[in-house]
């Protein structure tokens, strides 16, 4: 085998995997896209099964812009609850900052010396 044929072989196994990606990421939209009833759902998937390459071709050029869409809503719908349970675990407070706002309360003189033993207690118990 020359290196021609092994760069030609490349090239070759290159478009194969990318017109299965393309196959695949159509497929998944068209499931995806709730404005599509079932029975468009499936002329679909039969004209991708049947015909691949005219079918991804046109689903592309006919309905390539809302699949952008779709993809970008549902990265920014992903992000946002990743953010947002970050969020939620971040902002949780630590037994160590319990206890601290409970002496806090204690040098005060806004709780006694008891409610600050069940403070502690009760901070030092979620820990373990």
């Amino acid at each position: 085998m020359s290196i021609w044929d092994f760069l030609v072989w490349s090239f070759w196994f290159y478009i194969a995997i990318s017109c299965i990606w393309i196959f695949i990421t159509v497929i998944f939209d068209v499931f995806r896209d709730p404005t599509l009833n079932g029975w468009a759902k499936a002329l679909w998937v039969l004209f991708l099964v049947f015909v691949p390459f005219l079918a991804a071709l046109i689903y592309l050029i006919a309905r390539g812009s809302s699949m952008a869409q779709r993809s970008a809503a549902a990265s920014n719908r992903a992000s946002s609850e990743r953010d947002e349970y970050i969020r939620s675990v971040a902002s949780a407070p630590s037994s160590a900052s319990e206890i601290e706002s409970a002496k806090r309360l204690l040098d005060s003189g806004a709780i006694t010396p008891a409610e600050y033993e069940q403070l502690k207690a009760k901070a030092l118990q979620t820990t373990a």
